[in-house]
């Protein structure tokens, strides 16, 4: 086919897929007849929304139309490109997915793939990691290749800000792909580093498609608001001003659920959208309703990121700052696609560095954990993640990304054994100490750079451009620097309060735990029998949050007492908004050998202000290392068991447990099943703040 006529063929496919007189955007033919014409690797670093995998869709139905075999495309939006798959679907484009969530549909995938049905075959990177298919459906797909995809293919670089382990495995199976096959890497998110980096990943005659990053509809705005009381007055009372649907992006999921309730309290229709828990969250039903303009706001950690694809999408605004210029133009691109006018809003508060330093802490597993992990995988011979979190204090997360970093740098392997199973290789292995310490940098000056953006009194739009190292970069004209107005930077000091009471009384359940750690029962089975488990509790605040959180850090820590406030608060969430049944008739509390008499006088004064007893029933019967130093729940079920005990007469009836900070909850779990053993009545735990994770 001569290049005339694939330019003709591939324009009668776009005009199919979006419609009649639909015309390729500059960049877009260039780079199909690069892989089609050419069978050339390309790498397209174009903005949000302008259109990538248009041009993948276009090549494979090309590329299948003379002879080759189907596409395989590496991505970790799989979820979230439903819509993409339907426009291809208009060209007679088949595509199947093959990815965890997805176990049904696996075999039909493979047997289209063995057919030749399947025109292209849709993964996860975490597929690569799987031995079954890498052993026995890669190998004959990737055999018969027609094109090689990688979407968001930042992700295979050090130097990207969104770095997945997954992607290292890549560069291999593009190593074992016939000669000539066509690739094509994808990204909105690259700067100078981090091309070169891809660069020299896929290929020294990988050619490089980069367009302009400005969005000329989108109109940016920084507002400095520091307390979280102050922002959500400052949401409450421009929300509404924004014409359509948007996105409020939060940095942990505790703040997204208090964000969306606090809308929610204001009469404007918003929604939480984050993966804290799958089973109760339908993220694809949240997804819907926004694309149909049917909620105001979705209020969503960055587990709503790459590849939500809202045309008309009419704002976007950050709750905290992010961390890096990439991660925010990456956010705030999906707004303005296809709408003259949309806004992105960037709120910055007093706890954003803390967060962003936690972030970038809890990065990279240190060395010593990967050598306790490797240490303890190798001396017993094959261990599940379960069994290893009983021998090193560390936390899941953390686990798994330390496990499989080791996996893929050959120091252990996986195996399934009605469980998978870890082992040791007998590859030597040593902590790349250097590449840590690089990309910590990387990381802090990429945080510091989001600083002097947030500080920025030029172009705003400019700015992100340079950072990104567009060579397009200007002046845009429409950002509130540029035009001198924007959004009121403050709110009205009585919506301010209204979200200080708000603040105050949000409820936070304390679950109660059903079963010990396997290597720890205390009973016949690792079930805790329904009558010697807690009832569900509450903690009054969050610590360290705005509100309560910082009596409590300020009472703990600084002036030895907590304060009378906390008392009245606690009575109020008790008798109005928690009402426990059957309601407490007596008061104990956790003795601590740090701050001996701390929580006893809380809860003392607790006791009196409710009208009932109290009773110094727990003592403390050796000493325990605190609960945050250990960082998985068997160590913290461990640390705590038999360093307590119940004395006394018990009372039969129900009780009140009071805790000053809950962290794992195992304290209240062993102080509550000691009361009931010993023949106390249910047993209600309450502390007076929950410790925050960074959970996003």
């Amino acid at each position: 086919m001569t290049n005339n006529n694939l330019f003709e063929r591939a324009r009668e496919l776009l005009g199919q897929m979006l419609g009649p007189g639909a015309q390729f955007r500059e960049g877009q033919w260039q780079a199909i007849d690069a892989i089609v014409g050419r069978r050339g690797r390309v790498l397209v670093v174009q903005r949000t929304g302008w259109g990538k995998s248009l041009v993948y869709f276009l090549s494979t139905k090309l590329l299948r139309e003379q002879g080759a075999g189907p596409t395989i495309l590496v991505s970790p939006l799989l979820s979230l490109m439903r819509n993409q798959i339907e426009a291809a679907s208009r060209i007679g484009v088949r595509a199947f997915t093959i990815n965890s969530s997805n176990r049904a549909e696996w075999d039909a995938a493979e047997a289209a793939l063995a057919d030749d049905s399947c025109d292209i075959l849709l993964i996860s990177p975490e597929r690569l990691a799987n031995e079954r298919f890498m052993r026995s459906v890669l190998p004959g797909a990737s055999g018969r290749t027609g094109l090689f995809v990688v979407d968001e293919v930042h992700c295979i670089s050090d130097w990207g800000h969104d770095f997945r382990p997954d992607y290292r495995r890549i560069v291999r199976v593009m190593d074992g792909l016939p000669a000539g096959i066509p690739v094509l890497g994808t990204t909105a998110t690259a700067n100078d580093r981090v091309v070169a980096d891809v660069q020299q990943q896929l290929g020294p005659d990988l050619a490089v498609s980069r367009g302009p990053l400005a969005r000329e509809s989108l109109r940016l705005q920084n507002i400095v608001l520091s307390s979280q009381a102050e922002r959500l007055a400052w949401l409450a009372e421009n929300i509404r001003k924004f014409k359509g649907s948007g996105v409020i992006y939060c940095m942990t999921v505790a703040d997204v659920e208090r964000v969306a309730n606090w809308l929610k309290s204001r009469g404007v229709i918003a929604e939480a959208y984050h993966a804290g828990d799958d089973a109760k969250m339908d993220r694809e039903a949240l997804e819907k309703a926004l694309l149909d303009n049917e909620i105001k706001a979705l209020v969503a950690t960055v587990a709503l990121g790459m590849g939500f694809d809202k045309p008309d999408l009419a704002f976007v605004i950050h709750f905290q700052r992010p961390g890096s210029v990439v991660a925010y133009y990456q956010q705030v691109g999906r707004a303005g696609r296809a709408v003259d006018r949309a806004y992105g809003i960037l709120l910055s508060g007093s706890e954003d560095d803390d967060i962003q330093d936690y972030f970038i802490e809890s990065a990279f597993p240190s060395p010593e954990t990967m050598t306790s992990i490797l240490d303890a995988v190798g001396a017993n011979g094959g261990l599940s993640i379960n069994e290893m979190l009983a021998r090193v204090n560390v936390s899941r997360s953390m686990a798994d990304r330390a496990l499989k970093l080791l996996e893929i740098d050959g120091a252990i392997e996986t195996r399934f054994e009605k469980r998978v199973l870890y082992f040791r290789t007998a590859n030597q292995w040593a902590p790349d100490v250097e590449r840590t310490e690089r990309i910590t940098a990387l990381r802090r000056a990429e945080l510091a750079q989001m600083q002097a953006y947030m500080a920025h009194r030029g172009c705003l739009m400019e700015f992100l451009a340079r950072a990104l190292d567009d060579p397009d970069a200007k002046a845009c004209g429409v950002c509130a620097n540029c035009q001198g107005r924007g959004f009121r930077a403050e709110a009205s000091i009585e919506v301010i309060k209204q979200a200080e009471e708000f603040l105050g009384r949000v409820d936070i359940v304390l679950e109660p735990k059903k079963r010990w750690p396997l290597d720890m029962i205390l009973s016949e089975t690792s079930v805790i029998p329904v009558e010697l488990r807690n009832a569900p509790g509450r903690s009054l605040c969050y610590y360290g949050d705005a509100g309560w959180g910082r009596l409590v850090r300020d009472g703990k820590y600084e002036r030895g007492r907590f304060d009378d406030q906390l008392v009245d608060a606690s009575v109020k969430l008790i008798r109005e908004r928690w009402k426990p049944e059957p309601f407490p008739e007596w008061v104990t509390a956790i003795p601590s050998r740090r701050h001996p008499r701390l929580v006893y006088d809380f809860a003392s004064r607790l006791a009196e202000s409710l009208g009932v007893g109290f009773a110094a029933s727990m003592v403390r019967t050796s000493d325990a290392a605190e609960q945050k130093l250990m960082a998985n729940s068997s160590m913290q079920a461990r640390n705590v068991v038999g360093t307590l005990d119940a004395t006394g007469d018990i009372p039969a009836g129900p009780a009140l447990l009071i805790d000053d900070i809950v962290d794992s909850g195992w304290t209240l779990t062993l102080a509550g099943w000691l009361l009931r053993k010993k023949g106390g009545g249910v047993v209600h735990p309450f502390t007076l703040a929950r410790a925050t994770g960074r959970k996003t």
